[in-house]
């Protein structure tokens, strides 16, 4: 497994190559990564906890030949995703990756780049894999659209042992309702929809991030907790009386089916990722206004969001994973072709 996104990163591509790994290991996997980890590093400006790989073919080569795999994963469209599909290619060896976040709408909103380019680069990039794991149907659809192909699901899963119902033992000294907020505190993620809902009651940011200090300047009535994990996250989950999801660019969503497997109906707007994993309206509501769908979701039944919850496992996300893994020897004419 190739990812350039891995610790101290804290993000759903991270958690999710974590637990599709510990899945793996769990049914007699063997499973290597391939990170940041071990090479040298920059830091991405703003975001210092995302790290530039500075890694050579020959290191990347060296390193994928010492694992000796079955199949190639390239998780992540960056650096050591570059070199790990330039080692595949000039080997004519067969690989999968899979499509996790909208890098174009990200960079469009920092630097004038045209969607277009960026989509380009994608496109070009996930040509040469055998398929290209993608979590929702609608993200699917709008690849599709965009010119990508040989695209195949692999949905996500939750941890319903550490996120579970269970009592609110938190925000008693605040005015209800509470609702929450968990992720990243960037623009991409639309928080400032979250903090200017107009609804009565308690704002509580979980999570850390470039635009932080200037949104608690802005909100000085939000509650800012930072980054939060394990046990501790699944208190304030269970404490909080809807989990809002305020952003348009994400392609599932993992903190959508933590709240639900912890008794939190959702609101969030109608876009790829939350209309897909909300696909029960007794689990969350849907609306372009957000302030409806919170309202909707404060008079939904706790019991049923964990029941959508359910249906969302890692094991089931594994062996969609497993699956769709392409041999190494596998396709070489087409892979000489698309290099």
């Amino acid at each position: 497994m190739v990812t350039d996104a891995w610790r101290p990163q804290i993000n759903g591509v991270v958690r999710t190559l974590e637990s599709i790994a510990r899945e793996l290991t769990s049914a007699g996997h063997d499973i290597a990564f391939l990170t940041p980890e071990r090479f040298w590093t920059l830091p991405v400006p703003s975001y210092p906890e995302v790290r530039i790989s500075l890694a050579s073919l020959g290191a990347v080569s060296r390193q994928i030949e010492a694992a000796a795999p079955d199949h190639i994963h390239i998780a992540t469209e960056g650096p050591l995703g570059l070199l790990a599909r330039q080692y595949c290619l000039s080997h004519r060896l067969g690989f999968t990756t899979s499509f996790h976040t909208r890098f174009p709408e990200y960079v469009a909103m920092r630097v004038p780049v045209p969607q277009e380019w960026s989509y380009g680069y994608l496109r070009w990039f996930h040509a040469a894999a055998a398929r290209t794991m993608v979590p929702t149907p609608s993200l699917r659809d709008d690849l599709l659209a965009r010119g990508f192909d040989r695209l195949m699901l692999w949905s996500r899963g939750v941890d319903g042992t550490r996120f579970r119902p269970g009592p609110k033992t938190l925000f008693t000294d605040l005015p209800g309702p509470h609702l929450l907020y968990v992720g990243r505190v960037a623009a991409e993620k639309n928080v400032e929809a979250f903090l200017d809902l107009d609804i009565a009651g308690s704002r509580i940011v979980v999570g850390d991030g470039p635009d932080c200090a200037r949104l608690q300047k802005a909100y000085p009535d939000a509650v800012f907790l930072g980054y939060r994990h394990g046990e501790e996250l699944g208190e304030l989950y269970r404490s909080a009386d809807v989990l809002v999801f305020p952003s348009h660019t994400d392609t599932f969503g993992n903190v959508i089916t933590e709240a639900l497997a912890s008794g939190t109906p959702v609101a969030a707007f109608p876009v790829t990722g939350p209309r897909d994993v909300l696909s029960d309206p007794k689990a969350g509501a849907l609306d372009d206004n957000l302030n409806i769908a919170v309202a909707r979701a404060l008079t939904l039944d706790r019991a049923d969001a964990r029941a959508h919850g359910e249906r969302f496992t890692w094991a089931a996300s594994a062996a969609q994973f497993f699956a769709g893994l392409e041999p190494l020897r596998a396709g070489p004419q087409r892979l000489a072709a698309a290099g």
